[in-house]
């Protein structure tokens, strides 16, 4: 049917191809939350891929390690399954922000009790930090609220710790804040309070286990330094000996001696993982009390970088890592003399993916220490083991005290459990590959197998951020991404997501100088695979008719180049797509490929420009659509049926569809919202007539960024926690093994 007037489609045009606008009325549909139903919650297995940014072994206690991260939360590692357990994925979505780690502190004298330092972020908007406490080893937590903001994903957050347990009274901890001072509490951690200090910017905080009397802090902001305080942090004297530069990490020798790493800025913000243009590495002689330049002599004379982690071992081996020495890259070097001689570990180590094939194709070939090596740890029970983090993970030896003569150092990538990674979107398709996720950094992957690391669906190169997939719903072999730096912004996949190929063109245009950041946006393709419809952020909607060989600009599609939008293809009909325009809250639809968009429908509540919407449209069901805003959920089933706003739905964030319960029924529905007062991820088999809860209070993982249910496996939902890489979830009934805890 090709009903075109006048070179527009008119709402006559629309209604033929199953489309019908819809005024502003609605009706309510009744809702009723039901009793939990048991469902077992995993990780999908993809390997790290995130920045992994402190470690810390108990010092009196064998086998208990942590490690924290900027954004997917802390991590206690199991020795005897050689695999990490996830500690904050109880947050819910109001304290999401905690997943964000800034600091952790063990207690000496207590090997069951751990202390984290939590936000995300220092705007005015973000949510508060907060000083978690666990006397469990993180299987259970209390929360002490702090009035300041904490910067877990803020420039900084690679130096520390900031906080710490005073080894001398384990009922007093200390808290070196951001940009808010240094914060004291005396009730071992129940209670803080802000100190006189006059510091505002912290980058660590420590005390000589040693010597009760002493409080070390490192300055954050300004020229930096060194600081000593004798009266329990009221106040600090700087040491005049030691260089103006931010003082990343340091560590006390088992003969009293103490080492510091120093990074300088390039003035833009604090120091770590980003941002270090030189740095040093000094002693403090235990005897004397003098301090010396220890700096480690780099291969190529003036080459720029900062250092950061350090850590001495119980032999007194001595390791320190360089920071952003992007040539020939970063190093680990190692001293068996206090500092007198150095050892790089590059070339003189052999690092082992393991069953990580993204990692393979990441390194492309070379064997390097990594990059952002914020933190290193020796283990205090094991002089064999030496942990580090990297910019995409984590790296742990097995050998590093018993190498001789030419032997290498083996690095194993220790990531399993540890999906530390940004997921962006989520699509579960019809056929082929059970999810597909485009991830930032390290592009993403299409799982076929949920308890593996993918190899032949690999999003390749692994090495770029990826913004958004669309499969093609009658035929979701043919497979769509977008990607931050390809020659073309794009790739195109005719096997499922086995291999790719670039797109030939790109209507992306990166911003001149001035015009601020714009990222390559979103794609999407119809169903039968004719046409693509991609949305560069800010700069309206192209279509292409030949797979991306070229594209025309779409008419009618919102001109306020200030929001980001997301075409939505129509799983059923190859011909239809559809738009939410954020600014007019009104559905927009093309049923020509995407030359054209009119409104579909009108009427809806006004959002503000930091309210949530989603418009979604339930595969293999010709214009079958659900709305998701702050406002409440709406659906219209049909071309002949208004939008109705769903009662009970008090505010939904995210909505997708599975594989039907019933057999031959409706597709499940899969929420994650607020039904009849209770946050969670909820399940309607009916509709939206009734729900289920299906998390429970252990697994809600804070922020969601995407859920896509399995259209295949009945009950099977995909979640893309902010920071927590693919989360799969599924009926306990059909008998999938629980979590470690």
């Amino acid at each position: 049917m090709n009903i075109r007037r006048a070179g527009r489609w008119t709402a006559a045009a629309l209604l033929g191809c199953g489309l019908l606008f819809v005024g502003p009325v609605w009706t309510a549909s009744p809702s009723l939350a039901q009793q939990p139903a048991p469902y077992v919650w995993q990780s999908v297995p993809f390997g790290g891929g995130g920045y992994v940014d402190g470690f810390a072994y108990h010092p009196r206690t064998r086998g208990i390690l942590y490690t924290r991260t900027d954004i997917g939360g802390l991590y206690r590692y199991d020795y005897e399954a050689k695999r990490w357990l996830p500690l904050l994925d109880h947050l819910s979505r109001q304290d999401g922000d905690l997943m964000g780690v800034l600091g952790i502190a063990l207690d000496p004298a207590n090997p069951d009790r751990v202390y984290a330092a939590c936000g995300l972020y220092l705007n005015p908007w973000s949510r508060k930090g907060a000083i978690l406490r666990s006397d469990d080893r993180g299987r259970s937590w209390q929360v002490t609220e702090l009035p300041i903001h904490v910067g877990g994903n803020a420039d900084g957050r690679g130096s520390g710790e900031r906080l710490m347990v005073d080894p001398h009274n384990p009922m007093i901890l200390y808290y070196g804040s951001n940009e808010d001072g240094l914060w004291k509490s005396t009730d071992g951690g129940q209670s803080f309070a802000r100190t006189g200090a006059a510091e505002r910017s912290f980058s660590l905080v420590a005390a000589d286990p040693s010597d009760a009397s002493s409080l070390w802090a490192g300055a954050a902001d300004g020229g930096g330094g060194l600081f000593l305080s004798r009266d329990g942090g009221q106040s600090f004297q700087r040491i005049e000996a030691l260089p103006a530069m931010i003082p990343q990490r340091l560590a006390f020798a088992p003969d009293g001696s103490l080492y510091v790493t120093f990074a300088k800025g390039d003035g833009k913000a604090a120091v770590n993982p980003n941002h270090a243009t030189s740095g040093a590495v000094w002693k403090r002689d235990a005897k004397s009390g003098k301090w010396r330049d220890i700096t480690p002599a780099g291969p190529i004379p003036g080459v720029t970088g900062g250092f950061s982690g350090v850590d001495v071992s119980r032999d007194g081996t001595v390791a320190v890592s360089t920071l952003d020495r992007w040539h020939p890259g970063d190093d680990i070097y190692v001293s068996r003399d206090g500092g007198e001689s150095w050892t790089g570990l590059q070339g003189r180590a052999r690092h082992l993916p393991g069953a990580y094939p993204w990692l393979v194709d990441y390194l492309k070939g070379e064997d390097r220490m990594g990059h952002w090596i914020s933190d290193l740890k020796f283990n205090p029970f094991d002089p064999d083991e030496m942990i580090y983090g990297t910019g995409y993970g984590v790296w742990m030896s097995r050998n590093l005290a018993s190498v001789k003569g030419d032997q290498k150092v083996d690095f194993d990538f220790a990531v399993d459990n540890l999906e530390e990674t940004a997921t962006l979107q989520l699509v579960s398709p019809t056929g082929g590959a059970r999810v597909m996720a485009a991830m930032g950094d390290i592009a993403g992957a299409a799982w076929d197998d949920l308890t593996r690391s993918p190899s032949a669906g690999l999003f390749t190169p692994n090495s770029e951020n990826n913004f958004s997939v669309d499969y093609a719903g009658r035929k979701p072999e043919l497979v769509v991404r977008t990607a931050a730096h390809s020659p073309n912004n794009g790739y195109y996949s005719r096997d499922g997501g086995a291999s790719w190929e670039p797109f030939a063109s790109t209507p992306y245009r990166k911003p001149a100088q001035g015009e601020g950041r714009r990222g390559p946006g979103t794609i999407a393709i119809s169903a039968a695979g004719s046409t693509l419809v991609w949305a560069p952020e800010r700069d309206g909607a192209y279509y292409s008719v030949d797979g991306g060989k070229s594209w025309q600009r779409s008419s009618g599609w919102p001109v306020d180049t200030e929001q980001t939008l997301r075409p939505v293809s129509d799983k059923a009909d190859d011909r239809i797509f559809y738009v939410f325009d954020r600014s007019t809250s009104r559905i927009l639809a093309s049923g020509d490929g995407g030359a054209q968009f009119h409104v579909l429908v009108d009427g809806l509540p006004k959002l503000e420009p930091w309210q949530n919407a989603q418009l979604a449209v339930v595969p293999g069901r010709t214009r079958d659509l659900w709305l998701v805003t702050s406002f409440g959920l709406f659906h219209s089933p049909d071309s002949k049926s208004k939008m109705i706003q769903i009662r009970g739905v008090d505010e939904p964030w995210l909505i997708s569809f599975g594989a039907p319960m019933p057999k031959s029924g409706y597709p499940a529905i899969f929420l994650w919202g607020k039904v009849s007062g209770i946050e969670g991820l909820w399940r309607s088999d009916d509709k939206a007539a009734s729900w289920t809860r299906i998390d429970d209070e252990a697994h809600r993982y804070g922020e969601l960024r995407a859920i896509a249910g399995d259209m295949v496996e009945a009950g099977t939902l995909y979640l893309a926690p902010h920071g927590r890489g693919v989360i799969v979830g599924r009926p306990a009934n059909q008998g999938q093994k629980g979590d470690p805890f």
